[in-house]
């Protein structure tokens, strides 16, 4: 089992961004020194939810400060960006950190993010795909071309190859994760082969029920048995170790539902349609009841138990829920020394 962290850089109440940011890149760095497996990193924009603008680039100084982390974007919103220039930054950090990177991409949501960015909405409702193609054949093939109809270029070399790295640990580039968060994206991913990320706001059942349905389209493509028993799926969720659970769910319950009022609220979709809106508070409870959050038992038992009932075993932590920085680093090194020994992955 490994057992990472999913950082956000969230403002909370009464912060300042640059706080948010230095609370993220310490967590990482504790993590590192805590024996964790990796840090995963969100891109948000305009909104206090999350202030990482982008991933890849927090992600390229993480790698520099760290040694042994695994880091990895969760996710890159690849309808705002160009899959290859998107390409040629993960190839980059493959080829300098000897594979230490997993280049996460997601769909996104139908956010303002689309206007400012010049893709429109259509980028989002249909451009997924084509995008997503055009980002693994770059980090595939040695010349590629596009006839797409929103990427059209003639053919060009692949420079730095992913194929070129010296001492990684899977030499042909760098490993794609897909967020999945509907049936759709799950065929999506299994067709491809590409293993999935699965969002925090699910439990053991749904999330069983994706990686039972990712593996039949998986098999409908192709893919052999060998191949998709071994996907290294990535569950997102929410940790927070204490002495007694009361305490746990206490430190959460008292600063993450003001952190996702403001953050949700902020916002904004490109063409005015509806959107439903969490209850924070229901949403914080929820969220403690799903993941480990409690003693070093709890935790490890809560972990256990997720891998059990759905044959995933990376786990992605979102560990500064408290939004306190002292409180974090104490999260994260208590996760290193106190429950993953209890998961025999110390």
């Amino acid at each position: 089992m490994r057992v990472g962290t999913f950082v956000l850089a969230a403002q909370f109440p009464g912060q300042g961004q640059g706080e948010a940011l230095h609370r993220a890149v310490r967590s990482a760095e504790v993590a590192e020194e805590a024996g964790l497996d990796s840090v995963w990193l969100a891109e948000h924009h305009f909104v206090p939810y999350g202030t990482c603008p982008s991933a890849i680039t927090l992600a390229a100084l993480l790698l520099g400060r760290t040694r042994t982390l695994r880091v990895g974007t969760a996710v890159s919103v690849l309808p705002t960006a160009h899959p290859v220039a998107l390409g040629e930054q993960a190839a980059l950090l493959h080829l300098t950190s000897g594979g230490r990177f997993s280049l996460g991409v997601g769909r996104g949501g139908p956010w303002v993010d689309l206007e400012v960015f010049g893709a429109g909405v259509e980028a989002y409702e249909q451009g997924f795909p084509g995008s997503l193609d055009l980002l693994l054949r770059w980090l595939r093939d040695a010349r590629v071309a596009s006839e797409g109809d929103r990427f059209a270029f003639r053919e060009v070399p692949v420079v730095p190859r992913p194929a070129e790295a010296i001492g990684a640990t899977d030499p042909a580039g760098p490993e794609v994760v897909v967020a999945c968060t509907s049936p759709k994206s799950v065929r999506l991913a299994a067709e491809r082969g590409l293993p999935m990320l699965l969002g925090m706001h699910v439990g053991d059942e749904e999330k069983a029920e994706m990686v039972a349905l990712w593996r039949r389209h998986a098999r409908e493509a192709g893919h052999p048995a060998s191949e998709t028993a071994a996907a290294s799926h990535v569950s997102a969720g929410v940790a927070q170790v204490g002495d007694h659970r009361a305490e746990a769910r206490e430190a959460l319950l008292k600063a993450m539902p003001g952190w996702l009022k403001q953050g949700l609220d902020a916002h904004v979709t490109v063409d005015g349609r509806a959107r439903a809106k969490r209850d924070p508070v229901a949403y914080t409870e929820l969220l403690c009841g799903i993941h480990p959050v409690g003693t070093p038992q709890v935790c490890a038992d809560r972990l256990a138990a997720t891998s059990e009932r759905t044959g995933i075993t990376r786990f992605a932590l979102l560990v500064e829920g408290s939004g306190d920085l002292a409180t974090t680093e104490e999260n994260v090194r208590r996760l290193g020394a106190e429950v993953l020994p209890r998961l025999g992955a110390a």
